[in-house]
């Protein structure tokens, strides 16, 4: 049995000041998103004839995060605590008070993708194929976050790197944020790395990280603890289980639709 080593929140302490773990987690995602996408542009020549090049690059970042806070900030309210916003509903911008959610913030990005292409010209999918393999190193800095604030614990296990949390109880529990970040972090980065390394139909990347993403969710789940305020919903299944069954639906959709093309 391991024990949670507790870390100090604050990664960089500046006097009355701290740069937190989270904070620099987005920072990792942010900057990979760049380098992995600059390297894809000298490297890859088809997405040059696609219509990418550095400075779309940096404007699809600049879109991106605005899609990702608002649309993680609004999909939390909305999924997982809409009753307590509908009477607060000026708390939803309080930032720094935590709670997002990565499906609201998936929504938020596509939102924010199609507005990215209409002022550029470019096509939807050829945007999200070209943004979606850069996208699973953020997803594992921000699950190696959650693990650094000793937050989203597992389920009750018996496994030999069960883990307790001390800040929570004496129950050793699954470190389920740590098979977050090995299966949405680094299984999925090298799956579609690999996938994207050659021309694809249009679409079909995007396909790949819509089934990737929603069944490794999915599969984790059932070690992650529920939470409080919700519990398990119908079948048994949590909200994260419920909002990622669609992605795998649509994911494979897409996927037979773009492979007949």
């Amino acid at each position: 049995m391991l024990v949670h080593p507790q870390f100090d929140p604050v990664a960089i302490h500046l006097g009355s000041f701290g740069i937190h773990w989270y904070g620099l987690m987005y920072l990792i995602g942010f900057l990979a998103f760049l380098w992995l996408g600059r390297w894809r542009i000298a490297h890859q020549p088809w997405w040059g004839k696609a219509g990418w090049t550095k400075k779309n690059l940096d404007d699809a970042l600049f879109y991106g995060a605005l899609g990702v806070i608002l649309g993680g900030r609004l999909g939390y309210a909305l999924f997982y605590q809409h009753e307590y916003y509908l009477t607060r509903p000026h708390e939803i911008l309080f930032l720094w008070q935590g709670g997002m959610s990565f499906h609201g913030g998936f929504l938020g990005v596509m939102v924010a993708m199609l507005l990215f292409a209409k002022r550029r010209g470019l096509t939807f999918f050829g945007i999200m194929d070209f943004v979606a393999p850069l996208v699973p190193v953020g997803l594992g800095a921000g699950r190696m976050g959650n693990f650094i604030n000793g937050e989203l614990w597992g389920r009750a296990s018996d496994l030999p790197w069960a883990m307790v949390f001390p800040h929570v109880d004496n129950i050793a529990r699954h470190p389920s944020q740590l098979y977050e970040f090995l299966l949405e972090g680094v299984a999925l980065f090298i799956l579609l790395w690999w996938y994207s390394s050659k021309p694809r139909a249009r679409g079909s990347v995007s396909a790949l990280f819509l089934i990737g993403y929603g069944s490794f969710r999915f599969l984790v789940e059932f070690t992650r603890e529920p939470d409080s305020f919700l519990g398990l919903l119908s079948l048994g299944l949590s909200m994260g289980q419920w909002l990622s069954l669609p992605m795998v639906i649509a994911g494979v959709w897409l996927l037979i639709v773009s492979l007949r093309r």
